[in-house]
């Protein structure tokens, strides 16, 4: 999948406007780590204390004066244990609202993916495949928690933390402060060299990661199939192969990181090694007490600590927008199958229906469709027969718009579907497929997945019009038992006709068929076809079929021959009739 790049200035913007209605609860975690700041100033002070005033024979200065040695150990041992408990306390608060907000920052922005995905046009989906859109709305999404929550946040708090700190510094020893902020020229070279090595090398996980996602979901999905040909070894070893190469994309990445933060540590130590060395120089001299000395140094470790923040959070943030770039990528994929401004409703259609010289492809240079023209009264029933890719399928994809039509129109009661409001269109078509599209859950449930607000006694009355009843009712559970994965728990019959059952309960004006009795045996198929027949009643039906028999009860039949229509009359015509492409009325 070819994604867009983003700059990082473009992601952060972008991330920051989907957090925008969590802004309250941003401004509530930059304040408690705000708050952490003069904690920290504080938390030398009890250090220097002893060392100065109860080790030592400083003076204290005038608020503690007039306090005897013991009470001023006593005084400092209580402000470090009161300091503890304060930032403790702030920590336990700042952790509880960055995971809830956290949590529902990711929980938006999933959501939002997956409403998007839905909307995406088949097309998008046939050719991107699922897994990809699955790892990026599981996987990158939490994107917006890494970058908003564990980076953005910390970054500003280590800059505010870093300023009180440097002026404390800088107000102690001038000189000391100034060999301290030595060490920010190469810190920010040091992350200029590895940003892009980080970004790079994330983008490689993502996607060997990705890949292996959809193998696994490929090879699962046809479990049967490998199983029946014995092929378990060979898939475990292209599994390893795809896992292998996951592996060497995160070591290296590892590797990278970790040359990064040994290059930071350095810089670091080296900045902490020079301020040492002056400063006990400054002792020596008697222009620094030893108490000040070790106040400075406390103090430039903490000035420190948010500059290491600081410095890998840019390293880390890089592995984060890379996920962000790729979730971004999903929502700027526009829906080929829109709604046009200003829509107009449709209640029930009559059923008219009208192909005039409708042509599709795929893409360019791959027509499946071509200057396809019939037309069909309300109530008919249109058998569709043709060779495997003739595109019986493409055609009842364009009516039920699945997809749009590369040119020409598709008509339902005089009106392009397009002009339609998408919602009330799709409302108009019940659609049994060849292979049953279950879900894993109770069998009521799945009935009432074409009305959810149907009530049991009206699913009860879909079945029995479907030949289910029965069989459900023999079931342990009867109608709460569950399917399993795509109706795994169910015969291929069974699962026909549930979803037989559910196009009764959503009594849609337009029916389509595809394959309905292609899998099943004989018997069965005696019963969906009487199912079919009480299905059909009053509705325009569109029947695609490669047995014969299934098409006799049609009043026409439509030939496809290499994406051509060659209009045969009513089902029972002589075979031999003229194969050119012309219009068909009935």
């Amino acid at each position: 999948m070819a994604d867009r790049k983003y700059s990082d200035r473009q992601l952060y913007g972008r991330l920051l406007r989907q957090a925008r209605s969590y802004w309250p609860h941003l401004a509530g975690i930059v304040l408690l780590g705000l708050l952490a700041s003069p904690l920290a100033l504080l938390a030398p002070l009890p250090l220097t204390i002893a060392a100065d005033y109860v080790v030592g024979s400083h003076p204290p200065p005038w608020p503690i004066r007039d306090v005897a040695p013991g009470a001023l150990l006593a005084l400092a041992a209580g402000l470090l244990v009161v300091i503890a408990l304060l930032h403790q306390l702030l920590n336990l608060a700042g952790s509880l609202l960055r995971n809830y907000t956290g949590e529902k920052l990711v929980l938006n922005f999933r959501g939002r993916l997956f409403r998007h995905a839905q909307r995406l046009s088949l097309a998008y989906h046939d050719s991107h495949g699922t897994a990809q859109s699955a790892y990026r709305i599981h996987w990158d999404a939490p994107a917006i928690q890494w970058v908003v929550i564990d980076g953005t946040v910390p970054l500003l708090v280590a800059c505010v933390t870093l300023t009180l700190m440097f002026s404390v510094v800088l107000r102690l020893d001038s000189q000391l402060a100034l060999i301290a902020l030595c060490v920010c020229p190469l810190l920010f070279l040091v992350i200029q060299v590895y940003r892009r090595r980080v970004r790079s090398q994330s983008h490689a996980v993502k996607e060997s990661e990705s890949s292996t996602l959809s193998f696994l979901q490929e090879v699962l999905a046809a479990i049967r199939v490998v199983k029946a040909f014995g092929q378990e070894d060979r898939e475990h070893n292209r599994f390893v192969s795809h896992a292998r190469a996951g592996v060497q994309a995160r070591l290296r990445l590892a590797l990278t990181e970790g040359g990064f933060s040994v290059l930071i540590g350095l810089t670091l130590s080296a900045g902490m090694a020079a301020v040492l060395y002056v400063g006990v120089r400054h002792v020596q001299e008697g222009t620094l007490t030893f108490g000040e000395l070790l106040l400075v140094l406390t103090y430039l470790v903490q000035v420190y600590a948010p500059l290491e923040t600081i410095s890998k959070k840019f390293a880390d943030l890089q592995a984060s927008l890379v996920s962000a770039e790729r979730a971004f990528a999903v929502l700027d994929e526009g829906p080929e199958v829109v709604e046009r401004p200003g829509a107009r409703p449709l209640a029930r259609a009559l059923g008219a229906v009208a192909f005039r010289d409708v042509s599709f492809g795929y893409g360019a240079g791959r027509p499946v469709l071509q200057q396809v023209a019939f037309e069909v009264h309300p109530g008919a029933r249109v058998g569709i027969a043709g060779a495997t890719g003739a595109g019986k399928t493409t055609l009842v994809s364009l009516l039920a718009r699945l997809y749009d039509p590369t040119t020409g129109q598709v008509l339902l009661d005089g009106v392009d579907l397009r002009d339609y409001r998408l919602a009330d269109l799709r409302g108009q078509f019940s659609i049994v497929l060849q292979e049953s599209v279950l879900f894993s859950t109770t069998i009521a449930e799945n009935i009432a997945y074409a009305r959810p607000d149907a009530g049991m006694a009206e699913i009860i009355a879909a079945a029995k019009a479907a030949n289910a009843h029965d069989f459900i009712s023999s079931l342990p559970k009867g109608y709460e038992t569950t399917v399993g994965e795509r109706g795994a728990q169910l015969s291929g019959g069974e699962r026909q006709r549930i979803s037989l059952a559910r196009a009764f309960l959503k009594d849609a004006p337009l029916l389509i068929l595809d394959e309905p009795t292609s899998s099943v045996d004989v018997q069965t198929e005696a019963a969906i076809m009487d199912a079919m027949a009480r299905l059909m009643q009053g509705r325009t039906t569109f029947i695609i079929a490669h047995r014969l028999g299934t098409l006799e009860g049609c009043d026409v039949r439509l030939q496809l021959e290499r994406g051509r229509l060659v209009c045969r009359g009513p089902v029972g015509q002589a075979a031999d009739a003229a194969r050119e492409p012309q219009r068909a009325e009935v």
